[in-house]
């Protein structure tokens, strides 16, 4: 089985977000369940990617058609893990510097111009993908533009396709002349798509695969409402009555994250040996300057977070103002939205034995918050899928989520489910739902022994790779098995 992925990212090479992790994990763990499959990445060539540090060598070059003339894609490759990683450069791509551009234009035709090159890659190689992979609305034309091909090339004409949308919101800038000049049609009205929605790449993929994923279960059916669709719920809704919509939850790395053997930790430790945690949570009070509470049954409150509204991270201090008057410490990491920042800094300034804010991307730190601190708070408005609460289960922090998406897919509320919970969710995203999660969480904090078997179970729940990568093969062969 051929399985080529196409994405905008992927760990260790580039990474911004989630998508970074899922293509960095799921074809090396795809090739490892599945011996006889051939899987392939190709990325953009980023101006930020380390040619020498990844052993980049030349490979091949081609050109692309546009209506003003050829552009050159130029091809590099590596071997990471065992497995073919190519890399795209170009006139497009060397415009638009870093993984994502400010200008919606200089991505748009840079991630038009990759999606093609990715189609072309494949040709000049003569090697047609059983499956094409690709990821959000960045490669969403190489889905568009194989549907369109395998009409008339038989190059691709047993070629499957599948789009995983791992944001839908982020859709891309509407993009009819560019379509026009890269030799693509708009979609029309057999498309099912609404009107506005027919030049926009995301749409355009969505509209063009022969199956849409998205990162969790939850989330495909929160696409399917107004609330979530972004006005393609009935489109969207329509492939889930024709089973071509579903949702494959994201696996976590467990060579990555692994509290035995992280080394950017004070005191290493498993679910076996949890008795050894509470040194990470004073070394990490003392690392941030916070002192130890005078109170008894004070929990140390985690956030790991880009500090946007998505991630609800202006409830955080609202919330924490209202409970001022019950023990809490927390330490708040991460950067974003400058009035985001502003209100963390004011928090700190308000709580000055109680807060810190570090607006700043730390990955050590990050590792010793989620090491360190009791509780983690997710209180994102939506989540697709989410790793952060997957890690802080890994590394005992006990998860305070907002029940949407993937955290209401991977947390189990201790309230509903006491002998099996690992967590608390709160129905609203809101700051008195998320007070009264903290309260009930407190509350099982002040029992150390019921506390540690939340965390313990937690800590054992299987997020790796390897569940999501067996649900990939069997659609991947089901697809197979279906004529085109």
């Amino acid at each position: 089985m051929r399985i080529l992925f196409v994405a905008a990212e992927a760990t260790p090479f580039a990474k911004v977000g989630g998508l970074g992790d899922v293509v960095g994990a799921l074809p090396w763990e795809l090739a490892r369940l599945e011996e006889n499959a051939d899987v392939r990445v190709v990325l953009p060539l980023h101006t930020g990617v380390d040619r020498r540090r990844w052993g980049l060598k030349p490979l091949a070059a081609f050109t692309v058609s546009h209506r003003n003339g050829p552009i050159i894609a130029q091809v590099y490759k590596t071997e990471y893990r065992g497995l073919p990683v190519y890399f795209i450069s170009g006139a497009p791509i060397l415009a638009a510097p870093g993984i994502y551009s400010p200008d919606p234009h200089a991505d748009a035709i840079k991630y038009a111009f990759f999606s093609l090159a990715a189609l072309a890659l494949s040709r000049y190689l003569d090697w047609a993908p059983d499956v094409l992979h690709a990821h959000d609305w960045h490669t969403a034309l190489s889905v568009y533009a194989l549907a369109h091909y395998r009409a008339h090339n038989p190059f691709f004409a047993k070629t499957r396709t599948i789009f995983t949308v791992h944001n839908l919101p982020y859709m891309g800038a509407p993009m009819p002349l560019l379509l026009e000049a890269f030799g693509l049609p708009p979609a029309g009205h057999e498309s099912g798509l609404p009107e506005w929605a027919r030049s926009i790449p995301l749409p355009l993929g969505i509209a063009a695969a022969d199956v849409i994923t998205t990162v969790s279960p939850t989330y495909a059916r929160e696409i399917q409402t107004p609330a979530f669709g972004h006005g393609l719920e009935e489109f969207l809704r329509r492939r889930a009555q024709e089973s071509r919509l579903l949702g494959i939850l994201n696996g976590l790395d467990y060579e990555v994250w692994d509290p035995q053997n992280d080394a950017a930790l004070n005191v290493r430790y498993s679910a076996e040996t949890l008795t050894l945690r509470p040194h990470n949570t004073a070394a990490l009070r003392t690392e941030v300057g916070l002192p130890e509470p005078t109170q008894k049954h004070t929990p140390l409150l985690g956030v790991v977070s880009r500090l946007t509204y998505q991630k609800g991270v202006d409830l955080i201090a609202d919330t924490l103002r209202s409970i001022a008057d019950r023990p809490w410490q927390a330490v708040l990491l991460g950067t974003g939205e400058p009035h985001l920042e502003a209100e963390l800094r004011r928090l700190q300034a308000e709580f000055p034995e109680r807060v810190r804010a570090i607006l700043r991307y730390d990955d050590a730190l990050a590792r010793r918050i989620y090491a360190g601190a009791d509780a983690l708070l997710l209180p994102s408005r939506y989540e697709p899928c989410g790793l952060a609460q997957m890690i802080a289960m890994r590394y005992g922090a006990v998860p305070i989520a907002h029940e949407t998406g993937g955290l209401a897919d991977t947390v189990a509320d201790y309230d509903i489910e006491p002998r099996s919970g690992t967590g608390f969710l709160f129905p609203r995203a809101e700051a008195k739902s998320l007070a009264f999660a903290i309260r009930r969480a407190s509350g099982v904090f002040a029992c150390k022994n019921r506390w540690r078997a939340v965390q313990r179970r937690g800590m054992k729940r299987d997020f790796s790779w390897q569940t999501s990568a067996k649900q990939y093969l069997r659609l991947y062969k089901s697809l197979l098995r279906q004529s085109v």
